[in-house]
């Protein structure tokens, strides 16, 4: 993941070019290095259209038409109410939604509620479904929004009833994640398989992302 609270990981990105370049050359080094797959990019703070576009290019053409690239909007920018970004996702998903893998769009914190299906409906008539991620709160010290398991499984599964192919969860975060039934952290590899129970069964859902 680029960027999140980490305020400047992000606008450094969006300058002129020699300072474009500053900061993506060691961007491009680590995830060489690392030998990653893709790049979930979480812009919070203000940042302009034209600079994600160039980014993902980049990032395509260093690293392979096969290298994901995600972003994480709040539920909110995804219908273009409040955002964190600076830009409209809809304007982006037209224009350049062929290089974007999906959305680990955050459903938390004030900027989506999935006590229910509804902000997830409004989403849907304009989106299609299997990009849009259900961002949930793995821990309610984490911020506002976190979800008992007996709830939350039972609009999960209202989720699958309605969109088979909706994105899947996305949790955040994962280190301290927990659930009703284990709600002492150290162990949270059991929300993210408390997940994959409810998204496999009886239907299958692609994948469950976790942010660590």
């Amino acid at each position: 993941m680029l960027g999140g609270a980490h305020q400047g990981s992000i606008t450094a990105l969006d300058g002129e070019i020699a300072s474009f370049k500053a900061h993506y050359e060691p961007l491009r080094e680590m995830v060489a290095s690392r030998g990653l797959d893709g790049l979930d990019l979480d812009v919070e703070e203000a940042m302009s259209i034209a600079a994600v576009i160039r980014l993902i290019d980049l990032l395509k053409a260093d690293f392979g038409t096969g290298f994901l690239i995600t972003l994480a909007p709040v539920a909110t920018a995804i219908r273009a109410q409040q955002d964190l970004s600076g830009f409209d996702y809809e304007v982006l998903e037209k224009a350049f939604g062929h290089k974007i893998a999906w959305y680990n769009t955050q459903f938390y914190c004030g900027w989506g509620c999935m006590k229910t299906t509804a902000d997830y409906d409004k989403i849907a008539v304009h989106w299609p479904v299997e990009k849009i991620v259900v961002g949930l709160v793995t821990n309610s010290r984490n911020c506002a929004g976190w979800i008992a398991d007996k709830p939350l499984r039972g609009i999960l599964t209202a989720l699958l009833e309605k969109y088979p192919k909706f994105g899947g969860v996305m949790g955040w975060e994962y280190f301290n994640s927990i659930t009703s039934e284990h709600p002492a952290e150290g162990e949270p590899w059991r929300w993210a398989r408390f997940m994959s129970e409810i998204l496999h069964s009886p239907r299958t859902i692609d994948y469950v992302t976790v942010d660590a």
